[in-house]
């Protein structure tokens, strides 16, 4: 039966007008985003499909383009499609951290650290630049590694948060193995950058580890 046929109610997109997008399943929003089935299948079956596929929702998001084409029916335009709306999502997320106060606004800097940094597969260390009333200046990814770790350059990042006119730093990377618990080795880096900011008079403010759960604050740990 065709999603036309079924009672308006239960269609997703009329579901979404009516209740809100938190009323629908992933399936069901899956379905809005693929817009059409394939023969034999609606697009809540398909999206249904998928979901199962792919183990869940965070490993449809974060498949190769290889793998998400290799469902019939989806080709490279869903996929592009696909990798826009999350683009669009970080953007969202991005933009509306700058509006807020760093921190006072701690939920959402987690939320946006984790849309950013937990799906890499590989490891990254990053800088929110922050002015004298610690609003968000700019985002930047420094240093890039493999997924056992990046080297971070104390002289690199001086220079960049002089370069942003940066008065405090929020520092973030992510450990690809999931696990958020900051290592003796993100204790001395932490500290080596904080003395170094110091001369030049830039406060570091937190550093976040983006794992599967929760980041991780040092601030909050005490390790700062």
């Amino acid at each position: 039966m065709s999603i036309r046929d079924w009672p308006e109610s239960e269609r997703p997109r009329e579901k979404l007008l009516a209740r809100g997008p938190a009323a629908l399943s992933n399936a069901e929003l899956l379905a809005i985003f693929l817009r059409t089935g394939v023969r034999g299948k609606s697009a809540l079956d398909l999206a249904r499909e998928m979901l199962a596929d792919h183990g869940g929702l965070r490993d449809l998001l974060t498949a190769s383009e290889v793998r998400f084409t290799a469902t019939p029916g989806l080709g490279q335009a869903k996929y592009v499609q696909l990798q826009a709306v999350l683009e669009l999502a970080r953007r969202h997320l991005e933009a509306g951290l700058g509006e807020r106060d760093a921190m006072t606004s701690p939920a959402a800097t987690r939320e946006f650290l984790r849309a950013r940094l937990r799906d890499l597969p590989h490891e990254v260390f990053c800088c929110l630049y922050l002015d004298t009333r610690h609003r968000v200046l700019d985002f930047e990814e420094l240093f890039r590694g493999t997924i056992d770790g990046a080297s971070v350059h104390a002289r690199e990042v001086v220079k960049q948060a002089l370069a942003k006119n940066a008065a405090a730093i929020i520092f973030a990377h992510n450990h690809p193995s999931g696990v958020a618990e900051p290592s003796d080795a993100d204790r001395r880096l932490t500290r080596r950058l904080a003395d170094a900011l110091a001369l030049v008079d830039v406060r570091v403010l937190d550093h976040f580890v983006v794992g599967d759960g929760a980041p991780v604050s040092f601030a909050e740990r005490g390790l700062l």
